[in-house]
């Protein structure tokens, strides 16, 4: 008996509210509702083993959209006074600790998670999901790819599960302003590191991404009647708040509406023309 595995088990006995599955000495229910017609003794059957509400290992013929050893997106259903509990298409939601949550989620969120089991022996799921992901994606440099945001870190950037299956990180420098843990994103892969972790970016190459810049500061401009009170050697957080870009690329996009004499840049600030 796999505790959160599908398997295929030998109907060894059927009573009123079901029939029990596996071994005379070592059985579990499925329940009536979840019967196949015709079922007899002797009849194997493929079923989900976990625990329902009273902490009894039960057997479900329902698909769940998640096992052992898997990942999947998971919808936050509620949340309670030490977690979340996730629709995982069972009976009885899966239940997210607090203490597994890698950003605090809410009612509605969708957010990458794995199976494991507590101390309780019971299923739960975590988003700590770093250790889980493969490192054998079979993409290259300048790939695009689709992936989920899964963890953050001041340090090193965003995490990401491409595909939902294989390890990739946006740098710190790369962050653009306002993703944050459970959006779903398009990325670049920059580079394929030598442990095949992948390095992303949602951003384009420079010089197609310096027009797209070069548009959102002079849209910035005009919702500020005109002009910005900062110049390209401002700070580069001020910059990454107010334009959700690096500095690097604010000031290409900077040269940019200079070069095309749209903009004036003066010591405290920038103006359009």
């Amino acid at each position: 008996m796999k505790l959160g595995e599908k398997q295929v088990l030998t109907v060894v006995k059927t009573v009123e509210f079901g029939v029990y599955l596996g071994t005379e000495n070592d059985k579990v229910l499925l329940p009536k509702k979840q019967v196949p017609k015709d079922i007899e003794p002797g009849d194997p059957i493929e079923v989900f083993l976990y625990k329902d509400s009273s902490d009894r290992l039960i057997a479900t013929t329902n698909e769940p959209k998640l096992t052992l050893g898997e990942l999947a997106v998971l919808e936050v259903l509620q949340v309670g006074k030490v977690g979340a509990f996730l629709d995982w298409g069972l009976e009885k939601d899966l239940f997210l600790p607090f203490k597994e949550q890698t950003a605090k989620v809410k009612p509605g969120d969708r957010c990458l998670v794995t199976l494991y089991i507590d101390k309780s022996q019971r299923l739960c799921a975590t988003m700590k999901v770093y250790e889980s992901l493969r490192k054998d994606s079979p993409y290259k440099k300048d790939d695009r790819v689709k992936g989920i945001i899964y963890d953050t870190s001041d340090n090193f950037g965003l995490f990401v599960a491409v595909d939902e299956k294989f390890s990739g990180l946006i740098p710190k420098r790369e962050v653009p302003a306002g993703l944050s843990v459970g959006d779903e994103i398009e990325a670049r892969v920059t580079e394929v590191k030598p442990d095949g972790k992948l390095s992303l970016s949602v951003r384009e190459k420079a010089f197609i991404q310096m027009d797209k810049d070069a548009v959102t500061v002079l849209k910035k401009l005009e919702e500020n009647g005109g002009s910005i009170p900062f110049n390209d050697k401002a700070d580069a957080e001020l910059i990454k708040k107010e334009f959700g870009m690096s500095k690097n690329a604010f000031k290409r996009a900077v040269g940019h509406l200079y070069k095309e004499r749209k903009i004036l840049i003066r010591e405290d600030g920038i103006t359009l023309k």
